[in-house]
């Protein structure tokens, strides 16, 4: 149970069947050739997204965008120590915050003006946090967009990683085109189009072949630092 605006939601972590996974690999072999290869699906949500609050997860994807995670981690905690308690401001102790301190956290002008105007939004009612996991995924990302600092690709990734939606898939993710690249062994990374299309093989479980492709090119980046370092390795043992 986490609390939202004073009131209590439950967070569901959803995860497929077994046959429902098996399925999805029947649907495309090469992935899932991969999903034999790879650790099961934990379901979603997962880790610091899966924690706190709807508001509180929006506010953190705002700071987190476009920085490297340390120090998205640091700024982070600048801002919940700016008042009492642990967590994030609520959205009326942020209105009362003003630019200076926030500036002074290290948030950029644009992300001060993102959060006070997320902050805006839940206390006035016009971003609905309380009922927004009871909506259809085309709400809510129209919803969220509203909201000044976060776009279609963002509110994609709520709908993955805070409400645990299983048929989510984001074009425009440069990790998922990467994970696709490799899949199918081409060249060149696909467009946003391409990836669309592609995917579209994997309803309902599209925020699985997701997870999956993230997974790909983690394993991926990992057998070529082994490799380096064996290379690494080697050229010093022949230098002795």
């Amino acid at each position: 149970m986490f609390l939202t605006n004073a009131r209590c939601i439950r967070l569901h972590f959803l995860k497929p069947t077994r046959a429902q996974v098996a399925a999805l690999a029947r649907s495309d072999p090469r992935l899932g050739a991969w999903i034999r290869r790879l650790p099961p699906f934990p379901g979603f949500p997962d880790g610091a997204r899966g924690r706190g609050t709807h508001y509180e997860a929006l506010a953190r994807a705002i700071v987190f965008q476009q920085l490297a995670t340390r120090a998205a981690e640091t700024i982070h905690g600048r801002v919940c120590a700016l008042t009492p308690g642990t967590r994030f401001p609520e959205p009326e102790e942020l209105a009362c915050l003003p630019d200076p301190a926030l500036r002074g956290a290290g948030l950029s002008t644009a992300k001060t003006a993102a959060l006070r105007d997320l902050a805006a939004r839940a206390r006035d009612g016009r971003l609905r946090l309380a009922s927004i996991a009871r909506r259809a995924d085309p709400a809510v990302i129209t919803e969220l967009v509203e909201v000044r600092g976060i776009g279609v690709w963002s509110a994609q990734m709520f709908l993955l990683f805070r409400l645990g939606r299983l048929d989510v898939l984001a074009p425009g993710d440069l990790g998922l085109q990467e994970g696709l690249r490799i899949l199918d062994e081409r060249s060149e990374r696909p467009t946003p189009k391409e990836l669309e299309a592609r995917g579209a093989i994997w309803a309902p479980l599209r925020s699985v072949a997701s997870w999956y492709l993230w997974r790909i090119v983690d394993h991926e980046r990992a057998a070529l630092r082994a490799a380096a370092d064996a290379a690494r390795d080697g050229t010093k043992r022949r230098s002795r």
